[in-house]
């Protein structure tokens, strides 16, 4: 019934209990997962997790707020994402909000590791799965300049404004809520998710991190994704079960995922 569509199962605080999330999240009608890379060094480790379990998917990509690690290449990047349980370029995009006393337009370096990224994209025909924080304004010149439009993709734990949802979707991306949606400080994200298209709207728990109430501040797992789709739900005055087929529809075609087993 849902899917997770960003998680990081491989990260320590959930790799240790993975039977038991993986237990969890059937209970908890989760059917599918897809797991996200930051690094090129944890590549294998991601891959590994979906080659193993026929519900989990992988992606191949460096976070842009990764730093002291091996730097992906265009070569590298479209190799790995032949694989047929890779499902999407990413994460990527930019990130300004630990700008660490320099300045944006020391962040070169970001901007073209996501070029990179969006490249490998067009070329392989795999999906973006784009993180943005603290850099709307420069995450969409690029999107549009590299012609990122071409494979499409998703805005990840969207927490931007209703005009940047907008030109996203111009550029016809789809917007994934995680369990921020469900905070109390969340208002203006509220009203976002009251009115993407039912055609482009995902869900997500980015877990470890970002927990929904009523597990705010704990470690968060893909069987939790359920909150984050009830609240919207609630939102938008649909049946959570509705909604969730809208998600579950919307994820496996960006992602071309298989019906769930």
């Amino acid at each position: 019934m849902f899917i997770d569509s960003h998680c990081h199962l491989n990260f320590p605080e959930l790799k240790a209990q993975l039977p038991q999330l993986l237990d969890a999240m059937a209970q908890a009608r989760v059917s599918q997962a897809v797991c996200i890379s930051t690094m090129v060094e944890e590549f294998p480790q991601v891959k590994a997790l979906a080659d193993a379990h026929p519900q989990l998917f992988a992606t191949v990509g460096v976070h842009p707020d990764t730093e002291e690690m091996q730097e992906p290449t265009l070569e590298g990047l479209v190799a790995e994402a032949h694989h047929p349980k890779v499902v999407a370029i990413g994460e990527t995009g930019l990130d300004y909000y630990r700008l660490n006393g320099r300045s944006i337009a020391d962040m070169e370096w970001q901007r073209e590791r996501f070029r990179i990224h969006i490249r490998a994209a067009r070329q392989t025909g795999k999906p973006l799965v784009i993180h943005t924080r603290s850099s709307a304004e420069d995450t969409l010149r690029l999107m549009r300049e590299e012609g990122a439009s071409e494979p499409g993709g998703v805005l990840h734990c969207f927490t931007e404004t209703m005009d940047v949802a907008k030109a996203a979707l111009d550029l016809d991306f789809h917007i994934s809520f995680s369990g921020i949606v469900t905070f109390k400080n969340a208002a203006d994200l509220r009203e976002v998710a009251k009115v993407v298209p039912l055609d482009r709207i995902l869900i997500e728990t980015d877990s470890p991190y970002l927990a929904p109430v009523p597990y705010r501040g704990k470690t968060n797992q893909p069987a939790y994704v359920p909150y984050v789709a009830a609240l919207i739900a609630e939102l938008r005055g649909m049946p959570v079960e509705a909604f969730a087929e809208h998600c579950t529809a919307n994820t496996r075609r960006l992602f071309r995922l298989p019906a769930a087993a």
